[in-house]
């Protein structure tokens, strides 16, 4: 649990620092883009496969903690363990869309801006 010191009481950093690390945002994205209701852990890994199955699993687990996503094992052999949005992953859809889009839309010029501040730290050093 991470707390604002000067703002315990403000959800924001809590709740961000959450959903916000590498991958939670991509795996709800993932989850949705499935096209499906559920979706298998090893199908979600194929889906993003530069994510590790550790990492994979970790990110999962939080959700479900945040209750973001709905976690279903079967008592197969071997198990099999089926993921679902909760009603909270899918509110949340329309925001991770429109900052998609905001990043489709910027991402030419941030690029450029990328490229021109290291051709500036090299004339620096």
């Amino acid at each position: 649990m991470i707390e604002d010191a000067l703002f315990p009481d403000c959800p924001i950093r809590n709740i961000l620092s959450r959903l916000c690390d590498k991958w939670s945002l991509l795996v709800i994205y993932t989850l949705n883009k499935a096209g499906k209701e559920t979706i298998r852990f090893k199908e979600l890994q194929r889906t993003i496969p530069d994510i590790s199955q550790k990492m994979l699993t970790v990110t999962l687990r939080t959700l479900e903690e945040d209750g973001y996503v709905n976690r279903t094992v079967f008592p197969e052999v071997p198990p099999r363990v089926e993921y679902t949005l909760t009603e909270r992953a899918k509110s949340l859809l329309p925001h991770i869309n429109s900052l998609i889009s905001w990043a489709i839309e910027n991402k030419d010029a941030i690029m450029k801006d990328r490229r021109r501040a290291v051709v500036k730290s090299k004339q620096i050093h």
